[in-house]
């Protein structure tokens, strides 16, 4: 069974885009990512799913649930994680999470001491004195303290320094090799790259690639980066380039044989190519026709 199942989604707000003839599917127990940069319709497609908002039109299922029929049952197996948490002021953190876990129905408590452990967060603060990270610490262990088969997290880590992300992304992982589906939306491309199976791309509301990411890291263009002087002119294939004082680095994708001829008649102290990274090859999939380069 698919955790998620989307067919044909569309969510407009009047005539404003939301997002258009989605089509997508997750398996259980994959770690799946969602990329896009803001405004791309990552978070109108999570509140659709979990019924915060209607569709305009097509179908979903979550954990084999009609997310419209089914919506409160829907609810009950995953954990939402927003970008932006915002709870109830005068609540000290112990009460937002017993709240959160009463609503469900559900005794919490150990799993709840477990993680505010590791997240380092203070149960005694109220909620109106903590930092943003420290809002989002209490946000994931809201969405994580009941344990759900399903875990949909919205820009999970801003507000985090690398130290909490770092364990954040090792309870997911722990959480994802004992069969709990994850489901990553992010900007952030080292994020998917690093933990991420599988993923999508969203460009104005539309999916334009969905695979691996191994898959979507392939790529003919290799990084090149060229220390002394060399004339690049005329030279086709070049893209994304940045020129410093003593170097010049480049995306490249033309003929090896022409840049190998073009190097050997300049003068180079130093060079390296290396595989582009999945943010640089993002860029390529995200241009105006959304075309692979």
């Amino acid at each position: 069974m698919d955790a998620i199942k989307i067919e044909n989604l569309t969510k407009y707000y009047g005539k404003a885009r939301g997002v258009e003839q989605l089509n997508l599917s997750v398996a259980e127990g994959e770690f799946f990512g969602f990329i896009g940069p803001n405004g791309a319709g990552k978070s109108t497609t999570i509140r659709t799913l979990l019924g915060l908002i209607a569709p305009t039109s097509g179908s979903a299922s979550v954990l084999g649930l009609d997310i419209v029929k089914d919506r409160e049952k829907v609810l009950a197996g995953v954990g939402y994680l927003p970008s932006e948490a915002v709870f109830y002021p005068g609540m000290r953190v112990k009460d937002v999470l017993k709240l959160s876990a009463d609503m469900r129905k559900q005794d919490c408590r150990e799993t709840s001491g477990l993680l505010c452990q590791r997240l380092q967060l203070d149960v005694t603060r109220k909620v109106e004195e903590l930092s943003f990270g420290n809002r989002k610490k209490a946000a994931i262990v809201c969405a994580l303290q009941h344990d759900p088969k399903l875990l949909i997290l919205d820009e999970p880590t801003g507000g985090l320094d690398p130290l909490m992300q770092k364990e954040f992304f090792d309870i997911l992982q722990e959480r994802n090799k004992a069969g709990t589906t994850v489901f990553l939306s992010s900007h952030i491309l080292s994020e998917i790259q690093r933990n991420c199976t599988r993923a999508a791309i969203i460009r104005e509301g539309r999916i334009i690639a969905c695979d691996s990411v191994d898959a979507l890291s392939q790529t003919s263009a290799r990084r090149i980066t060229v220390h002394g002087s060399v004339a690049l002119d005329g030279l086709e294939g070049i893209r994304d380039r940045t020129d410093s004082e003593d170097a010049v680095s480049f995306l490249y994708s033309g003929d090896m044989n022409s840049l190998l001829q073009v190097l050997a008649a300049g003068r180079v102290s130093d060079l390296s190519v290396s595989e582009p990274d999945l943010e640089e090859i993002f860029m390529h999939y995200y241009e105006k026709d959304g075309d692979k380069a």
